[in-house]
């Protein structure tokens, strides 16, 4: 993951904060919402961690056929990436 886990504690925090002064949400409990909010962006920025593990175990079933045809790792990496990105419809 790009973050740690502390900043994306902080950034939720923030999230909530500035939700709450902007009228977009009440709370009647503000450290349910900022743990409600922190594990949705934990959630969400591992996603590309499990992409990234998915596309290695595909790239290596296919090791073979990739040095045969002299496929380039990382540019397979990167098309099957874009492709699962698709399928879990993830921006990243």
């Amino acid at each position: 993951m790009i973050f740690s886990r502390e900043y994306i504690g902080y950034l939720a925090r923030r999230t909530v904060k500035h939700l709450i002064d902007a009228k977009m949400i009440t709370t009647s409990d503000l450290k349910v919402t900022e743990e409600r909010v922190n594990t949705a962006v934990l959630d969400e920025l591992s996603l590309e961690d499990r992409i990234n593990e998915e596309v290695r175990v595909i790239l290596e079933a296919y090791s073979d056929e990739m040095r045969k045809s002299g496929a380039q790792y990382a540019e397979m990496f990167k098309k099957v990436k874009t492709e699962l990105a698709k399928k879990y419809k993830a921006v990243l």
